[in-house]
């Protein structure tokens, strides 16, 4: 395998090199970087034209300039070198410090969006195979095509209208109409009934259930303006932890382990009683803070599941690892919900929290909480709208591939040999279904990490995108190159993660 990726690398690194040529030449011929300064009456326009030309040191061919640039960009390579160099923009500051800028506020944006269409999407495709044409299906498919389908831009300002501007007018009197709370119950049924599936009966009373806990909750939110004041508590800490701790041992463990769900059911327990002890602590979180409560808390989780005992107390482990993991965040959850009033109320917010612009709020205050608010109100919007578009693709692809496993011989043998339901599509189906999601999934990450110039655009997020198109805009190799060769290695890298990965998700694949 050592000498495969070797091999790999080697390649990548040529492809690399030829292609960043190609590149840096068809930006510096693109156009006239002095162009601005030609028709300018300035009395300075002479020395301003001399002054960029000699920033972006024109007089010398584009070939000659490239090596020049490939050299600063090789120390990169080599710290002990004398330091990255991938020279400057027109506006004469380090191209290393406006990408480092820049590089965070993309991940910042891309990161949230591509796990959570991964996953919400390889989740919707599972189902939907598995319930192949149902209702639930059939819906699925056509909100996939229709997301699919629509313009970035458009659902982007759709969500700047309604996610922001409505929801902003909304939170100043925070009431939902009878009206609305009975629709939003109508849907939610039809949504549960059409999931569930079954008998006309077992979807009835399901979509009842959905109606009324939907429509009593939102009613009960309007009444006592929980919008204003939102909070978990208690209660909804025990149902929402009780009800994940039936889920992962479902899934991970099955009905026949027991001893898995006493494990999560100890960790929501846990959850509950540490969870006004560490009020106080929590007033003074730092990040680092966060990480160290994070370790321990999935710690305590697989302690308690080794404790349960049982034949398989490595299933124990899981469940309770993941409980207790989920109540660790719906605790700083419901500490984010805590600093919200006040949040809203402060004078640079002016009572509008979800931003339509930039990426964090201007001379804004506050501690760990509010920062950690703040950057969720200006990365919600853009992260749904990427989410929104992304997410069609993966649940596409999982559905046809989740359906041409489900027909292969193996699947049928397993069935035939007494295994579970859920064993049949967790570990031999989804794991083979995976492959061609794999790809995907490498492309996608290397896209995404070049910038969503049109997402960036609209929400005014000055990441890799917006500087990539700055650049070839005022014919400026320099910051286009560093956005070329990040996204680049990047794409390059995932395609060999996926190859890496083929070889984990199927046994008769080696890679030599």
């Amino acid at each position: 395998m050592l000498t495969y990726i070797v091999r790999r690398l080697a390649t990548a690194a040529l492809i690399l090199l030829g292609a960043s040529f190609v590149v840096y030449n068809l930006t510096a011929l693109s156009g006239d970087p002095l162009e601005e300064f030609r028709g300018s009456g300035a009395p300075n326009a002479k020395q301003l034209m001399d002054a960029r030309a000699e920033l972006l040191d024109l007089d010398t061919p584009a070939p000659v300039r490239y090596f020049r640039w490939l050299g600063g960009a090789a120390r990169c390579l080599l710290p002990v070198a004398g330091g990255c160099d991938l020279g400057k923009n027109v506006a004469g500051q380090p191209v290393t410090e406006a990408l480092g800028v820049a590089l965070v506020q993309t991940l910042t944006l891309v990161t949230a969006a591509a796990v959570l269409a991964i996953l919400v999407g390889v989740a919707l495709g599972v189902v939907t195979a598995l319930r192949q044409h149902s209702v639930l299906d059939y819906g699925v498919t056509f909100m996939a095509f229709l997301f699919f389908s629509l313009p970035i831009f458009w659902v982007a300002v759709l969500l700047k209208e309604y996610g922001a501007i409505g929801f902003n007018d909304f939170l100043a009197d925070p009431q939902i109409p009878w009206q609305v709370s009975a629709g939003l119950g109508v849907l939610a049924a039809l949504g549960v009934g059409a999931a569930v599936g079954g008998r006309a009966r077992r979807r009835l009373a399901a979509g009842s259930t959905a109606f009324v806990l939907t429509a009593g909750l939102l009613a009960l939110a309007s009444a006592t303006r929980w919008f204003a004041r939102p909070g978990l508590g208690l209660v909804v800490l025990l149902v929402a932890g009780t009800g994940f701790a039936f889920a992962a041992a479902a899934l991970a463990a099955g009905p026949r382990n027991r001893r898995a769900l006493v494990g999560g059911l100890a960790a929501v327990a846990v959850g509950l009683a540490v969870y006004f002890p560490i009020q106080g602590p929590l007033n003074g979180a730092t990040p680092g803070m966060i990480l160290v409560l994070g370790v321990v808390t999935v710690l305590v989780g697989t302690g308690l599941g080794w404790l349960a005992g049982g034949y398989d107390r490595r299933q124990n482990m899981r469940v309770a690892g993941a409980t207790a993991l989920a109540m660790g965040a719906m605790i700083a959850l419901d500490r984010y919900m805590q600093a919200w009033p006040s949040y809203v109320a402060d004078s640079t917010v002016r009572g509008r929290p979800i931003a339509t612009i930039g990426a964090s709020t201007p001379n804004l205050g506050g501690d760990f909480w509010t920062a950690g608010i703040d950057s969720f109100t200006h990365l919600v919007l853009p992260t749904i709208a990427l989410v929104l578009v992304s997410l069609a693709g993966y649940a596409r692809f999982t559905r046809s591939s989740m359906l041409e496993v489900m027909t292969m011989d193996y699947i049928r043998t397993a069935r035939a040999k007494g295994v579970g339901e859920r064993d049949v599509v967790l570990r031999h189906a989804l794991r083979n279904a995976l492959l061609p999601i794999t790809t995907v999934v490498a492309f996608d990450i290397g896209g995404l990490i070049g910038g969503a110039v049109i997402t960036e655009t609209v929400f005014s997020v000055r990441g890799m995108g917006v500087m990539f198109l700055e650049g070839v805009t005022r014919v400026d190799p320099n910051p286009v190159m560093a956005v070329f060769i990040c996204t680049a290695a990047t794409a390059m890298v995932f395609n060999l993660l996926a190859d890496l990965a083929y070889s984990a998700l199927d046994p008769r694949i080696r890679v030599r």
